[in-house]
């Protein structure tokens, strides 16, 4: 778009009025607004006050938008219209997550499940005189196709012999009723210490028949070389990663099994029993790990009978850890790794609160998963000691891979 000449002298006025960053941070806020200016005003097919055959809209002021770059915040405005909404696709395109909590948010008006504070939102997003459902169905689509070849992709690139497995839970409606649903996030390390994610879904985690689905997926994706598998104690999900992840093992996440045992003592034993049972990953033997376990079993079993029998039971899985490099022990006892994943997704779906469907909140997450996938791809930072991954894998790794302690061979 070409500037007027008036256009032309406010901006060498503006430039010579300003110096270093400021006089850049102008520069970038004045042409982004021309910018979003002469998109409005090819969508609305008319300048203002202008009268013509192919006009389809009329403007209603601005809203606010603060774009936050490298030379500072640029403080813009956004046209909004009396009918529809207007997003310029300059901003929209910035960021998946922006994308896909505006189309969730908008989702949610137009099929009714909104709450107070999404009609708040969609009146903040400039949306409020009315959104059709072509128009979300539109949006929905540009970004889904992005989203599904993101989860779908293939994961034969590299072997990952870590695998960690962690569930969120979130509100949708399913048959025309207000349900919790599971989000199962996967993340893995690969074998030269990176970070990856690797897949997500919405379903049941309770269910084996769910982490078996969800599981095979990530094989069928080309999953391989995986040697010990991360997560909590769902019920359905071991029985799952002994039937699909053949050759690996399962470590029961250390902290979620503290909070089990929290729920069978009383709340002032509370911190003694968690110091005590920490010993028990403080050693620096695999022979050690499991000869403190079965000692804190005893020590405890006195006062607590349920925890010692928890201890024992859980054993063989929560020393799982112990048979790889000790300089992973801290990274692979626990699903803590995940913990950022699900604080960022709870972040962005308390913002909706309630989905109107599955498909909407699989949007959402995925957008998530995919800003934070491409952090770790952009700007790689090893998760596990440089040197340390060698031992994962023999020099010649067999045909069938020999089961791990803790992993059945029938």
């Amino acid at each position: 778009m070409a500037l007027s000449q008036s256009d032309l002298l406010r901006l060498l006025e503006s430039l010579r009025s300003a110096d270093g960053l400021e006089l850049v941070r102008g520069v970038a806020e004045r042409m982004l607004q021309e910018l979003i200016e002469a998109e409005a005003t090819a969508r609305i097919g008319a300048q203002w006050n202008e009268h013509t055959d192919t006009r389809t809209a009329f403007r209603n002021g601005h809203r606010d938008k603060t774009l936050t770059t490298a030379a500072g915040d640029l403080d813009l405005a956004i046209p909004k219209l009396r009918a529809g909404s207007f997003f310029p696709a300059l901003l929209e395109r910035r960021r998946r997550i922006d994308q896909a909590l505006y189309a969730v948010i908008m989702e949610a008006y137009v099929h009714g499940v909104s709450t107070r504070s999404v009609d708040d939102l969609v009146k903040a997003l400039g949306a409020d005189t009315g959104i059709s459902k072509s128009e979300v169905s539109r949006i929905c689509q540009d970004l889904d196709g992005q989203l599904t070849a993101f989860r779908g992709r293939p994961l034969d690139h590299v072997r990952f012999p870590y695998v960690y497995l962690d569930a969120t839970y979130c509100k949708a409606r399913v048959e025309h009723q207000i349900v919790s649903r599971a989000v199962v996030v996967a993340t893995g390390i690969t074998e030269d210490g990176g970070r990856e994610v690797l897949g997500v879904m919405v379903g049941d985690s309770e269910t084996e028949l769910f982490w078996t689905e969800f599981l095979r997926s990530l094989r069928e994706r080309g999953l391989a070389g995986v040697r010990l598998v991360i997560g909590d104690h769902h019920l359905g999900l071991v029985k799952a990663i002994r039937k699909v992840m053949l050759g690996a093992s399962y470590q029961r996440c250390r902290v979620h099994f503290l909070r089990n045992v929290f729920s069978v003592i009383n709340k002032e034993a509370g911190e003694m029993v968690a110091a005590t049972i920490r010993t028990v990953f403080a050693q620096s033997t695999a022979e050690g790990v499991r000869t403190q376990l079965d000692t804190v079993a005893d020590m405890l079993g006195a006062q607590f009978p349920k925890v010692k029998a928890m201890l024992l039971e859980a054993k063989d899985d929560l020393t799982a850890f112990a048979v790889f490099p000790e300089r992973h022990w801290k990274k692979i006892q626990s699903t803590n790794p995940l913990e950022r994943i699900n604080r960022e997704i709870k972040r962005r779906t308390d913002v909706v609160q309630v989905f109107p469907n599955d498909d909407a909140l699989l949007r959402l997450v995925t957008a998530v998963l995919f800003e934070l996938h491409d952090e770790w791809i952009a700007f790689p930072r090893r998760y596990l000691p440089e040197g340390s991954m060698d031992q994962l894998y023999p020099a010649k790794l067999p045909e069938s891979a020999p089961a791990l302690p803790n992993t059945p061979t029938d």
